[in-house]
């Protein structure tokens, strides 16, 4: 087996196909023809029992990194040079590995993105890829599986964030997640919402402090030697005093888990430490949390935190809290105490994005350079969504009176929004629009930074802090109801007149 290190990794880390077709377009003499390719997703994500309304844009700095990086090397251009077809004959010419030789870098690729963090939505190109035709070929499956993955789980994360009420989040999925593609979840959940993860490399990496409790094994063991659970969690709190969350569920969560607990936190703050918390991984977290509280309170634990986890996502959050905040309405107590106390630890169903498990995004060819002219192209088909918004273009998005989003609007390159009335369009339906007055606009803000050029970032790597207080602000003014966990409102993504004119006429003359 040919390999080396970084091949999995380098420039081969694409589809045969964007191979064959970069040597079809240098056999023809348009490899190195201008072109523009749009990055944009098609629908949000659906998890069966509740839907996303919005997503959060997230895996953009890797993507720039990769690409700062990546060029063809000789043992990339070896490995192409022996691959043979059926009939024995090489599939790829010298003269076509020659050129990705000298030319095989990103160093003529232009991109125009969206920043990383921000909220963004269905149809509305992402980020614009600008450059010659057979790189950008290329760059697609790269650019498709730095993107699409990290947005699904920024996503996910951002609804986990809402669901809990602004009390923290913790993500542990990598023990299930896609083989090294945990590290790239990790990293988008942090961006989406969760406060922190357990992946210790990525915590260095995002400069946070990484967290995890222990496991039942470690009270299995102690166990299995005969020392027993309450033994257990003593060794455990005279490593970590000041770190100290005891798991309570290995044996019997209410008759022993919770009681051993309480003991060894009345001996750590004898000793002149305050315990942090106990973990409750299993059963009714709802009915648990509330027993566990009552009892920790009694024994004058009043700020210990309980963290639930478990097979945890937006929903299974929102079904708890709406359970506490029941049993105490019926109870008539205050349940504020309680609430001010749970932190959510949310595994597999973070990491995998359990009900939509891949993003529907997409990087489709809409304009192409001819005698100095771009020309936009277009993409035809029986299903409406799959109709690409054509040519070169810019984005805005509009702020009503509120303060409040009201739309994502796709223009042509040259069109300005003046003064007046505008009429936008449904970037698929034909006859659906809609008219906005813009002096009732308060802001129209364009979407679209440069963030690569000449084959390096031209704009600093974004903080995790700044990718935070995007998604924060983006958020603040995104309505309630398009945040909603179950069945949100549609958010509007519009074209311009022009822009739905030039579609509707190349979609006729390609349908001759």
């Amino acid at each position: 087996m040919s390999s080396y290190p970084g091949l999995t990794e380098g420039v081969l880390f694409t589809d045969q196909y964007q191979l064959t077709m970069a040597q079809l377009y240098f056999e023809r003499g348009l490899h190195e023809r201008p072109a523009q390719f749009d990055y944009f997703f098609r629908r949000y994500p659906d998890y069966g029992r509740h839907q996303a309304g919005y997503a959060v844009f997230a895996g953009l700095d890797p993507l720039l990194d990769w690409m700062d990086r990546i060029r063809f090397t000789d043992a990339d251009l070896d490995l192409l040079r022996d691959q043979r077809n059926e009939a024995g004959i090489r599939r790829f010419g010298d003269e076509f590995l020659d050129w990705l030789g000298d030319h095989g870098g990103f160093d003529d690729v232009i991109i125009n993105a969206i920043p990383e963090g921000r909220v963004v939505h269905a149809n509305v190109p992402i980020a614009i890829v600008e450059g010659p035709l057979a790189l950008l070929q290329i760059l697609e499956t790269a650019l498709l599986n730095h993107l699409n993955y990290p947005t699904l789980i920024a996503t996910k994360a951002s609804r986990i964030h809402e669901a809990a009420g602004g009390r923290p989040a913790l993500e542990f999925g990598m023990r299930r997640g896609p083989s090294f593609g945990a590290n790239a979840g990790g990293r988008a959940a942090l961006i989406g919402g969760a406060d922190f993860t357990s992946n210790v490399g990525v915590s260095h990496e995002m400069e946070i402090d990484p967290k995890g409790t222990h496991a039942h094994s470690m009270v299995q063991v102690f166990m299995a030697l005969g020392e027993g659970e309450l033994e257990a969690f003593r060794a455990y709190a005279a490593v970590y005093p000041d770190d100290c969350i005891l798991l309570v569920d290995t044996i019997d969560t209410l008759d022993s888990g919770i009681p051993n607990a309480i003991e060894v936190f009345r001996e750590l703050r004898a000793s002149g430490h305050e315990p942090v918390g106990i973990r409750l991984d299993s059963g009714d977290l709802a009915y648990l949390s509330i027993e566990a509280a009552d009892m920790l309170d009694a024994a004058g634990f009043t700020e210990v935190a309980i963290v639930l986890s478990g097979n945890l996502d937006e929903l299974e959050i929102w079904q708890i809290r709406a359970q506490i905040l029941d049993e105490f309405a019926r109870a008539g107590r205050d349940p504020s105490g309680l609430m001010d106390r749970l932190i959510y630890g949310v595994g597999t169903r973070l990491i995998t994005s359990q009900g939509h498990e891949a993003l529907d995004g997409v990087y489709k060819l809409v304009a192409l350079q001819t005698n100095g002219e771009w020309v936009p192209a277009i993409k035809v088909s029986d299903t409406p969504e799959k109709v690409p918004i054509p040519g070169k273009k810019q984005i805005w998005r509009l702020y009503d009176g509120r303060g409040r989003a009201t739309a994502d609007v796709v223009g042509l390159a040259d069109e300005t929004l003046t003064n007046g009335e505008i009429v936008l369009h449904h970037p698929h339906r034909e006859g659906v629009s809609r008219r906005i007055e813009l002096e009732n606009i308060t802001e129209i803000e364009d979407l679209l930074v440069e963030v690569f050029r000449s084959g390096k970032r031209v704009t600093a790597k974004s903080t995790l802090d700044e990718m935070r207080q995007r998604r924060v602000t983006d958020l603040e003014r995104l309505d309630a109801g398009v945040r909603r966990l179950v069945n949100p409102h549609i958010y509007h993504v519009s074209l311009t007149e022009r822009m739905k004119q030039l579609q509707m006429r190349l979609i006729e003359e390609a349908r001759g």
